[in-house]
């Protein structure tokens, strides 16, 4: 909670219950009342964390230039994003001038987090692929995925906003994930399969997070007669999300076996250390 950098993590519960309440709002329609007391408790959650994003800027811009910054300052936007989300879903929709404003809001936290990002990135001269590059680096894109579907289920913004929204979050997509892959190749030169590339940390679950949420802004474009699409666009965007499903679904199992694995391992540890 007081750490910066580590307290914008805040976010992902106001993002992971976003997310739940929509999905109870999906398939358990009959305890609504329950699904809008969880999202009223999830707009205040949201409030306390919108005053630590200020907050946190505030230190990092001004206080600790020097701390070394990552990808989970986008869960500013990812938070705020989610929250629109949310509110027009599941609770009343939102008038469309004040749900701009708040996309707007979480378009400039992008902005200042991608800033603080870069410049860590180029005053840190030592900084390596290997040790350096976070898997929250890929919220890069992420961030921009939830703009995406915040924007099309409140029905903001123009067709033509949006198609280029999603060319640039296709490209940053491409851009981000091939920086993964290189940085996976080197940890494995250095630190073997296991240590480099099958070693569980929380922050591998933003991967799951920002592929799932591309699939999902998709979808929603698609689904929304609001906004035209160019017909090669469509046509690339249906071929993409029949191959994208795949690589969500295997991204996510394979995720899961790295939290298994990682949860035996620990288990058999604790027993060799217990006394005999």
């Amino acid at each position: 909670m007081k750490h910066p950098i580590n307290s914008f993590a805040i976010g992902t519960w106001i993002a992971g219950v976003s997310v739940l309440c929509n999905v109870f709002l999906k398939y358990f329609p009959s305890i609504l009342i329950v699904t809008q007391a969880m999202a009223i408790f999830n707009t205040f959650l949201f409030l306390f964390f919108l005053g630590n994003i200020f907050y946190n800027f505030k230190q990092l811009i001004f206080d600790h230039r020097d701390y070394p910054v990552h990808g989970i300052l986008l869960i500013s936007t990812v938070g705020i994003q989610s929250i629109v989300v949310l509110l027009n879903n599941v609770l009343f929709q939102l008038p469309t001038s004040f749900s701009k404003m708040i996309i707007i809001l979480g378009f400039l936290f992008y902005m200042i987090g991608i800033i603080l990002i870069v410049r860590r990135y180029i005053n840190e001269k030592s900084w390596t692929l290997v040790d350096d590059w976070t898997s929250t680096n890929c919220i890069i894109h992420g961030a921009l995925s939830i703009t995406g579907l915040a924007i099309v289920s409140a029905n903001t913004f123009t067709s033509s906003f949006v198609n280029v929204l999603w060319v640039i979050i296709f490209i940053l997509l491409i851009i981000v994930e091939m920086i993964e892959i290189v940085s996976a190749i080197l940890r494995i030169k250095r630190y073997g399969w296991n240590n480099g590339l099958f070693t569980y940390h929380v922050a591998q679950w933003s991967r799951n997070f920002t592929f799932g949420m591309f699939y999902t802004f998709t979808l929603y474009m698609h689904e929304n007669p609001l906004y035209d699409i160019p017909v090669r666009l469509q046509y690339f965007q249906e071929l993409f999300l029949s191959f994208w499903a795949w690589i969500v679904l295997l991204a996510l199992l394979g995720q899961i076996g790295v939290y298994v694995k990682s949860r035996i391992e620990t288990s058999f540890d604790v027993r060799e250390k217990m006394p005999q």
